[in-house]
C-alpha cells in the first residue's frame, strides 16, 4: 500500500486494524497503533533511550526493529542514517511484522532502510558499520545470545544501547538463567534470564568504556544499558534518578524464596 493510498485516516486505520503490533506508534490524524506496550510506556522508553544522545548527522543501526518504533524516533531526531533490520518478526507468517513496518514507515513519511538479515549475520560487510546501534528487546530472545551480541558490539563506533529482560538480580556477581521451554511469560523465543552485572561485564569486555545502567519504565526485571566507547555524542550522564538500582533486601528475599519453593517439578 502506497502512501496515495493512505489519504483518509480512516483508511489507515482499517489498515492497522488488519495487523498485529506490539509498538504503540502515533501515526497522525488520530490514527495510533494498538501495540502490547502501551503509549505511556513506548514514549518513556523513547525519552530514556534518546534524549541523553545527539543523533544529528549520526548513524544508527536498529536490530530487532519489528514495528519500527525506535528506528523511526532516530530518524526524527535527525540521525543522518537510519537502518531498521529484522529476520524472526518480519519473516513470521503470524506477527507479519514487516507489512506493519512498511505501513507505519509510508504513513509516517520518514526516510528509513529496512534490510531483513537476521543478526548472526550482520557484519561489515553484510551491513557496515554504525556510530550508534540499537539491541533492544533481542538478548533473551537469542539462544546464541552472547556470541550475538558479540557480532553487533563490533560494528558499534560509539555507541551500543542494549534493552533487556533481566534475572538473578539478587545475585552479586554475573549470572544468567536458561529458559528451556516457556518459563518466561510463556514464550518459547525468551532463552536467557541475564543480571545486570552480566550485561555490564559483557559490555566492557567489547571494548565499552563507559557503561550506563537505566531503570526501566515497564519495573525491576527490565533495563537500559547505554555502552559508550565514545562519548562525543552524549548530551549529559544518566541522572541518579534514572539510574538502575539494586534491588531491596525485602525484594531479594521474597524473590530467594520464590525461587526455592516456586520451582517446578
Amino acid at each position: 500500500m502506497g502512501r496515495d493510498e493512505l489519504t483518509s485516516s480512516a483508511a489507515l486505520q482499517a489498515r492497522v486494524n488488519e495487523l498485529q503490533w506490539h509498538h504503540t506508534i502515533d501515526l497522525g490524524d488520530g490514527v495510533v497503533t494498538p501495540g502490547g506496550k502501551s503509549q505511556a510506556i513506548c514514549a518513556e522508553e523513547v525519552r530514556l533511550i534518546f534524549d541523553r544522545i545527539r543523533l544529528n548527522g549520526l548513524s544508527v543501526l536498529d536490530v530487532g526493529a519489528w514495528n519500527g518504533l525506535f528506528s523511526f524516533e532516530a530518524r526524527r531526531r535527525n540521525a543522518a542514517r537510519v537502518l531498521a533490520t529484522d529476520s524472526y518478526c518480519w519473516a513470521h507468517p503470524h506477527i507479519r511484522g514487516r507489512e506493519t513496518f512498511d505501513l507505519a514507515r509510508v504513513a509516517l513519511g520518514l526516510d528509513v532502510e529496512a534490510q531483513e538479515i537476521d543478526a548472526a549475520d550482520l557484519s561489515p560487510e553484510s551491513v557496515g558499520e554504525f556510530d550508534v546501534i540499537l539491541f533492544l528487546g533481542v538478548f533473551y530472545h537469542r539462544y546464541d545470545a552472547v556470541d550475538t551480541l558479540a557480532k553487533v558490539a563490533r560494528l558499534a563506533k560509539q555507541l551500543l544501547i542494549v534493552e533487556t529482560h533481566l534475572e538473578l538480580r539478587d545475585i552479586d556477581e554475573p549470572a544468567m538463567i536458561f529458559f528451556p521451554g516457556t518459563e518466561l511469560a510463556n514464550d518459547p523465543t525468551n532463552w536467557w534470564g541475564p543480571n545486570e552485572h552480566l550485561i555490564r561485564d559483557l559490555l566492557v569486555g567489547h571494548g565499552f568504556k563507559d557503561i550506563e545502567a537505566t531503570a526501566h519504565p515497564g519495573g525491576t526485571n527490565r533495563a537500559i544499558f547505554h555502552a559508550w566507547r565514545s562519548t562525543e555524542a552524549r548530551l549529559r550522564p544518566v541522572a541518579e534518578s534514572e539510574r538502575l538500582k539494586p534491588l531491596s533486601r525485602s525484594l531479594k528475599c521474597r524473590r530467594a524464596v520464590r525461587a526455592i519453593f516456586g520451582r517446578k517439578k
